[in-house]
């Protein structure tokens, strides 16, 4: 379940719907800063009005009441300006800031509730760039273009008029050349959202590199990958940067067009309004006046033009960020769904049929029964469909075809909450936060006590090793559990599921990293936590299920036989073979062993 490519990816598609949904909500701010743009945009123009006075009235006109009178004006449009621009800065940096954080936490949210599917195809560097890389893109894209379009765009408008209040002639010729302008800065603004999203999507391949290589750094190692990972991530740097050379050719390209258009209104603003000054049509401080506003008029409009390319590569992060705004989960809460009260705890699986792929089927026809408070075991050859059945107990995938049953209630017709409430789930991938062992035990119950967590810590048989530590509870694990043994966090995570104390257990080789004497203490309390619990078992060492109620035996999906340990046995089967084949390797092992 990739993301979706999202419908409309035109530029008024994509900023009507930034407008509306991200900068609308914020209104209020943007247009007290676009009053600030105002203000500063009319001091800059009065700046440009202030060299008519200056040459006319002090250099020409010798006028003394002027030359005490302009300086002032000069300074209070400077205060203007600068107050103004402050506060057009906090508002809009506010905005912006405020814009990514509601982003971020809303694009967080609807990524935790997607469907497991969801992840399988979608690394989790891939979707961290899309939380902080195109998020950030979009700031730049909304505040820069608020500012260019507000800002700047008025700041030109003032001094524009200015320049045909004093003279209009003057005026049209100045800029009747920048229109030729905007066909190639167009252009240019198409090519940059196609780099920027193909950038996009190469950072996305790094970072999953990176993550891939230093997650798996024991296996590189191992296997002497280095210098292939090495070459890997080579070759996605070497794309990034002929995209980021490409990008930053193209973003230079506007300014020798600016330069250019720039240069021949000047000239010829410098031609004509010399003419006008010698024929005594105008005065020196008209042409002064005019030819100050005109220059400073020049940046703004040079920056308006740029303003397409920030514009254009926030537009193609935007693209990417409400695909995902926009992706729905699958597995939801049918219209109607009732709240699971209390729990007996009989499961049933009536001809289930599941796919992960539609190449090859996980589940075919799958029916199967289990008593409330028995422990059920399921075992058999790898990839027959074990976890499969775990997996769709909490909803993480929906069955194809058939029904699973809770109590007599299908489990699509329970809401997810009541449903996973009642069910623990400790896997061989023990997943542990980067945070203490307090805090990835007291994850099973929020709110838990000191004494609680302590005492399951102590029934999971990790107490001892807790308290020999440092820091004790307090200790941090490191990432994914890092800076403890395999051993270690697989008791924390089945103290995990002790606290949360649910009257369904789904254990998939729980005991999988442990050692044969930490085993031991383990299956102990697991007997003890499983007495009138609904358990069901998934485990390779058979040793460790022979007491199980039930045990299944499943095999490329069928339910292929099940009884008690002494009547598979008996029957000669599927679990009888895989028994002893397990009861010949542990002898051979045992021969072994004293050489």
């Amino acid at each position: 379940m990739s993301i979706p490519i999202l419908a409309d990816q035109s530029t008024r598609g994509l900023l009507t719907r930034l407008v509306a949904n991200h900068v609308r909500p914020h209104w209020g701010r943007v247009a007290l800063s676009i009053l600030c743009m105002a203000l500063a945009a009319a001091a800059t123009a009065a700046n440009a009005w202030l060299m008519e006075p200056v040459l006319d009235k002090v250099f020409v006109a010798r006028d003394t009441n002027m030359l005490y009178l302009i300086p002032l004006a000069v300074i209070l449009a400077a205060l203007i300006k600068g107050v103004a621009t402050y506060f057009q800065g906090v508002l809009l940096n506010y905005v912006g800031q405020r814009i990514i954080s509601d982003l971020q936490i809303k694009l967080f949210a609807q990524s935790v509730r997607a469907d497991l599917a969801f992840f399988n195809d979608n690394p989790a560097a891939r979707l961290g760039i899309r939380l902080t890389h195109d998020v950030a893109l979009m700031r730049a894209a909304i505040t820069q273009s608020l500012v260019g379009l507000s800002k700047d765009s008025l700041t030109v408008v003032f001094l524009v008029a200015l320049m045909f209040w004093q003279d209009w002639r003057m005026a049209l010729i100045a800029f009747v050349v920048f229109p030729m302008a905007f066909l190639p800065v167009r252009r240019m603004g198409k090519r940059m959202r196609k780099i920027s999203n193909n950038t996009q999507v190469e950072v996305g391949a790094l970072m999953t590199t990176i993550d891939e290589a230093f997650q798996g750094i024991r296996h590189v190692k191992a296997y002497l990958m280095e210098h292939q990972e090495t070459a890997k991530l080579r070759a996605i740097v070497e794309r990034i940067f002929d995209l980021l050379h490409k990008n930053a050719r193209t973003r230079s390209a506007a300014n020798p067009i600016i330069e250019t258009l720039g240069s021949v209104a000047v000239a010829a603003v410098i031609f004509y309004g010399g003419w006008q000054v010698i024929a005594g049509e105008t005065t020196p401080g008209t042409f002064f006046s005019f030819i100050t506003a005109l220059l400073m008029a020049y940046q703004p409009i040079k920056s308006v033009a740029n303003l397409n390319n920030t514009l254009q590569e926030g537009l193609a992060a935007a693209a990417r960020v409400f695909a995902l705004e926009d992706m729905a989960p699958k597995i939801v809460d049918r219209k109607g769904a009732a709240t699971l009260g209390k729990v007996a705890g009989e499961i049933r699986f009536e001809g289930v049929t599941f796919s992960y792929r539609e190449d090859r089927t996980a589940l075919d026809g799958l029916t199967l029964r289990i008593p409330a408070g028995k422990t059920v075991a399921l075992v058999g050859p790898s990839g027959g469909g074990k976890t499969t059945i775990l997996n769709l107990l909490p909803r993480f995938y929906d069955v194809d075809q058939g029904r699973v049953t809770l109590d007599g209630y299908d489990i699509r017709d329970l809401t997810l909450d009541s449903l996973r409430a009642n069910m623990a789930l400790v896997t061989q991938e023990t997943s542990l936060f980067h945070d203490t062992i307090r805090a990835n035990i007291g994850y099973g119950k929020p709110g838990a006590t000191d004494a609680e967590i302590r005492e399951a810590a102590r029934i999971a048989g990790a107490l001892d090793f807790v308290e020999a530590l440092p820091d004790g509870f307090m200790t941090v694990v490191g990432e994914r559990g890092s800076k403890l043994s395999g051993g270690q966090r697989q008791r924390v995570a089945i103290a995990r599921a002790f606290l949360k104390n649910a009257p369904i257990l789904l254990l998939d080789e729980a005991t999988s990293a442990l050692d044969n004497e930490s085993e031991r203490l383990i299956q102990q309390s697991l007997a003890t936590l499983m007495k009138g619990r609904t358990t069901i078992v998934v485990a390779h060492r058979l040793s460790t299920i022979v007491d199980a109620d039930i045990i299944c035996a499943i095999e490329d999906g069928h339910l292929v036989e099940f009884g008690s340990h002494a009547e598979l046995l008996k029957r000669g089967g599927l679990y009888a073979k895989l028994h002893a084949l397990q009861s010949s390797a542990k002898e051979k092992d045992a021969n072994a062993a004293p050489a």
